[in-house]
């Protein structure tokens, strides 16, 4: 059976929330990643952006799970994701250079299963091998605003375009922006190729992977510039690694700071509806 890459990531992508008990939340995005554990056992990891866990001041959480209902509807259930300890340390793992976090998580069974295998995570050559370049189609998800699609919690679909050059590699560009409105609560999300139409000359296959996920939106003069910043696969890579094994190399890629970059989730409250 053909996968396909823009449902089966709708499935693993999860709003993340935290109240601030005044009728206000901060809200960004997440998604799940499937890998095996040290042990040998298979483990489901959340990623989103490390900025996300930053901006949640308490212990706890939400994920957004959802319930597939006999009768084909969904149910919105939201669970509690403690992210930090006792005496508020982070539990989650974060790139040493790059805005990138991951968590180990216990989720239930049918998110477990939706959980996307770490194999489609953009390599070193993902983006030369199927010449991924300026102009090319993205997707991405994310919940803007804390807006889902849908009452059920389903993660907002849209589309953009590459708008920087060049891309690759991801040690040089560790970044790349994205033609596409962002707005807080869209940090964290997957960006994504899924190019099924065709084949990309001399690649060898098609070329459906995750190529990152968002992290900031540009903005000029506090005018946003409807652009979104990328932060390439290869750290989400590395940030799993050190999930495993916090000794494990990380490129420390160059700090590159973008004009007008700004954290395009937490980094607002949102109010509730």
């Amino acid at each position: 059976m053909v996968m396909d890459l823009s449902v089966e990531l709708i499935h693993a992508t999860v709003q993340l929330e935290q109240p601030l008990g005044d009728g206000t939340r901060t809200v960004g995005t997440g998604f799940l990643i499937s890998e095996t554990a040290p042990d040998g056992q298979p483990r489901t990891v959340l990623v989103t952006a490390n900025h996300v866990f930053q901006k949640m001041p308490s212990a706890n959480a939400r994920i957004g799970y959802r319930i597939s209902n006999a009768d084909g509807s969904w149910s919105y259930s939201p669970q509690p994701l403690k992210i930090r300890d006792p005496k508020g340390a982070p539990l989650w793992t974060q790139h040493p250079s790059r805005d990138v976090a991951a968590i180990a998580i216990t989720a239930p069974p049918e998110f477990a299963r939706a959980a996307i295998p770490a194999d489609y995570l953009a390599a070193d050559d993902t983006f030369s091998k199927f010449q991924v370049g300026a102009g090319d189609e993205m997707m991405a998800l994310g919940f803007p605003r804390g807006l889902a699609a849908n009452q059920a919690g389903f993660p907002i679909l849209r589309s953009g375009r590459v708008a920087s050059f060049p891309v690759a590699p991801a040690k040089i560009f560790p970044t790349f922006l994205l033609d596409f409105s962002v707005f807080p609560g869209n940090s964290g999300g997957p960006v994504f190729m899924t190019d099924n139409s065709r084949r990309r000359a001399g690649a060898g296959g098609e070329a459906k992977f995750i190529a990152g996920l968002l992290t900031q939106q540009v903005e000029l003069n506090n005018e946003r510039l409807e652009i979104g910043i990328v932060t390439h696969a290869k750290y989400i890579r590395e940030t799993l690694a050190l999930v495993s094994d916090p000794a494990a190399p990380v490129t420390m890629a160059a700090g590159e700071r973008t004009t007008g970059a700004k954290a395009a989730s937490a980094e607002e409250a949102v109010a509730k509806n």
